[in-house]
């Protein structure tokens, strides 16, 4: 044993020293803790408080302060005592005040609480306000849109599709069917200016319109890759000209279920006579005002965010090569949404949802 100042002797019991080994392994967090855990570990084995001290980079005061307090309260003693701080000024009264105000009423002269506003009728400050409203995830600036489909036949109708997703027949394929119409080719009138440091690309707000074009699209939901085909005009006709793309681009002995909309294009008379003529296709409507069914919804939203929201097409032509330049991106790598609800589970949620609003006031 190597010279020095001995500290006092004590034996450490099986559960402290378990539990001081845990503390000591630390590696992001409690360092203070870790590091009074690693001085009385060390001196339990009857290492001198100068050789703990040199060890561990600290001074000899500190390894004989945390030796002393755990001698005396035992691991408890090398946690932080409670700082005295600042007093707490909210009382839990006035947090369910603010809470419930927000919640169950409204401001004279406005549809919705600012801090502003809620501070005056509370007599409480505005940051106050603020943290309050932060804890709770009460955001009152904020609305969202909602939908609830009223299609008599919407239970059938989820619990088919749904079924599709998670249960796919045999030697079939699961096409998810629509159109991304009315897609403008707009010009911005100034070039872009690009991201640099502290600042975001900027883009000029106003634009030109150089016409549109309409994206047929079939998403395949097992391996998540797209049949397309884009068309100028949004008919039937065209909607028959892309059933013929996807009958050329499916082998002939599988099955082809198709989801789609209630659109009006896809019930003419001469949709039904093509169904008609190609036995092998099983078509599977989604319940009115009910497109989140629909996974090719997702893929033209991924398709705007990703090519069309921002950039710049001095004509329609431009715009159908980024469209095309895209898809082939996307096919290159196919990747297929990942749908993880049941019937049952959306069922459970809508009825859970039409409860709530229901029983809100109007």
């Amino acid at each position: 044993m190597g010279r020095g100042r001995r500290l006092p002797s004590l034996t450490l019991t099986i559960e402290d020293r378990e539990t001081l080994q845990g503390w000591s392994r630390r590696r992001k967090t409690a360092q203070a803790l870790a590091l009074r855990s690693r001085i009385v570990l060390r001196g339990s084995t009857g290492t001198t408080a100068t050789a703990i001290a040199l060890e561990q980079g600290i001074c000899i005061q500190t390894v004989s302060k945390w030796w002393r307090r755990y001698a005396a309260l035992g691991p408890d003693g090398l946690l932080d005592e409670a700082r005295s701080g600042q007093p707490r000024k909210l009382g839990d009264a006035d947090i369910e005040r603010v809470i419930v105000r927000t919640l169950e009423s409204k401001p004279e002269g406005a549809t919705h609480w600012s801090t502003r506003s809620m501070a005056q009728a509370t007599g409480l400050n505005q940051t106050a306000i603020s943290r309050i409203w932060r804890a709770f995830a009460l955001q009152p600036h904020r609305q969202e849109n909602f939908k609830l489909s009223r299609d008599p036949l919407f239970i059938e109708k989820v619990r088919d599709i749904v079924g599709l997703y998670l249960d796919p027949p045999d030697r079939a394929l699961v096409l998810c069917v629509d159109e991304k119409s009315q897609i403008q080719a707009l010009e911005r009138t100034a070039p872009l200016l690009p991201m640099r440091p502290g600042q975001a690309e900027r883009r000029a707000h106003d634009y030109l319109r150089h016409g549109t074009t309409s994206l047929f699209a079939a998403l395949d939901t097992r391996t998540g890759k797209v049949i397309s085909q884009l068309h100028r005009r949004h008919r039937s006709l065209e909607f028959r000209k892309f059933l013929d793309t996807i009958e050329a681009n499916v082998p002939a002995k599988l099955d082809v279920h198709l989801v789609m909309d209630n659109y009006a294009t896809h019930k003419t008379a001469a949709i039904q006579r093509w169904m008609v003529r190609h036995p092998r296709f099983h078509v599977h409507f989604t319940p009115t005002s009910a497109s989140w069914l629909n996974q090719v919804e997702r893929f033209f939203a991924a398709l705007t965010e990703k090519q069309i929201r921002r950039g710049s097409f001095r004509s329609t032509q431009q715009l159908e090569a980024a469209i095309r330049h895209y898809l082939d991106h996307h096919n290159a790598q196919p990747k297929p949404f990942r749908w993880t609800k049941s019937a049952d589970d959306i069922l459970n949620a809508l009825a859970k949802y039409s409860e709530r609003t229901n029983d809100s006031p109007h």
